[in-house]
């Protein structure tokens, strides 16, 4: 192999390595050596292995198993996160490790597997429909493990594995290998994670983030409920004016109730009674005002006495009428509501009268029980 073949070479060959070669046969003329002039060297095996692989993912594609379409987006904050790889993967301890730092408040349900060798493929389907049962427990899911050789990521590679994948009623994100590794499984789940820790991290944000969008929500909230608390408490103000309050009308009313009292009170005192609440800064001419309202209020006194009076109705009986009256006691105005018998009682202006309605030319007639 000369140094421009070597160079491509992806790994250093040793003594004992099994490889495949691909060159031509050719004659050293100087000796008349037959020679093979190496033009590529791999790994024995890989060549067949990853034939095997183009061929499998061709028609897994060509079935649709990797359409985009379907690819569903992962849950923004999952209730519980389940976890498919092998008890003693570096990669348990990885991604592990990212939850617990970032989410330590969502549980993770870890279905274990063998992630390498001829039984691996079986374990690893078992593993992800026992993961299955349990939606939506678990709403996403993590297949993951550390990266290898195409022959140690060969199971990942598995046709079965990769129609169980498609049928996942959960998002599923398999971070298998390194970053440079791909297998049918990444084609087949709903995201590729380059590593088990990536993987992780695309169901994890961190929960410091959460917790401050969680306290600037509760900030706007704040604000939003006292904006609208303070026009509603505008709103009610300006209606308790319009409407007044039954208790401060009362206060109200009691109020004037109790300053007219003291009006009345005052007005009532005799002049003596007024003249001694008088202060004795006041002035000299107090006497002659207090006698002159004194006197107004008498003359007002005096005509409302005489419409009283005028309105007694002792005044219309000295006149020479009659008051009649009922059994009851109710005011006679109408003769058609007397019957001869009926006992009526007359009063005059000195006294009263019982009286007895008998029968007249003209209708009932009272006259005098004697």
């Amino acid at each position: 192999m000369f140094r421009r073949a070597a160079g491509l070479l992806d790994f250093s060959p040793r003594d004992g390595d099994q490889v495949e070669v691909r060159g031509r046969l050719a004659v050293y003329e100087p000796r008349g050596d037959l020679q093979l002039v190496v033009e590529s060297l791999q790994r024995a095996g890989q060549g067949a292995l990853f034939e095997q692989f183009l061929q499998r993912k061709a028609r897994l594609e060509a079935e649709g198993l990797f359409d985009a379409q379907r690819k569903r987006a992962l849950p923004v904050m999952p209730r519980a996160v389940g976890l498919v790889t092998s008890l003693g993967a570096a990669a348990l301890h990885d991604v592990v490790t990212a939850l617990r730092r970032r989410v330590p408040h969502i549980p993770v349900v870890l279905a274990p597997a063998a992630v390498q060798g001829a039984n691996a493929p079986a374990e690893l389907v078992r593993a992800l429909q026992s993961l299955y049962t349990l939606e939506p427990a678990v709403d996403v899911i993590l297949l993951v493990r550390g990266g290898g050789s195409i022959e140690d990521l060969w199971a990942f590679n598995d046709e079965t594995l990769a129609r169980t994948i498609v049928q996942s009623p959960v998002p599923l994100i398999c971070g298998v290998g390194h970053e440079t590794d791909f297998t049918i499984a990444d084609f087949c789940a709903d995201l590729r994670a380059p590593t088990p820790t990536a993987a992780a991290e695309l169901v994890s944000a961190p929960q410091a983030m959460w917790l401050g969008a969680l306290d600037l929500l509760g900030d706007r909230l704040d604000g939003a409920l006292g904006q609208r608390l303070d026009v509603l408490g505008q709103r009610l103000d300006q209606a308790a004016g319009r409407l007044g309050r039954p208790s401060t009308l009362v206060a109200r009313q009691q109020l004037r109730l109790a300053h007219h009292s003291q009006r009345l009170r005052y007005a009532v005192l005799s002049r003596a009674e007024r003249l001694a609440h008088v202060p004795r800064a006041i002035s000299a001419d107090f006497p002659l005002k207090l006698e002159r309202a004194l006197a107004q209020r008498r003359e007002r006194l005096e005509r409302v006495a005489l419409r009283l009076r005028l309105l007694d109705p002792a005044l219309v009986l000295q006149r020479g009428y009659a008051w009649l009256t009922g059994a009851d006691g109710r005011a006679i105005v109408s003769a058609k509501k007397l019957s001869p018998g009926d006992a009526v009682v007359a009063r005059l202006s000195d006294g009263s009268v019982d009286l007895t309605v008998t029968p007249g030319k003209t209708g009932t007639r009272p006259t005098p029980d004697r």
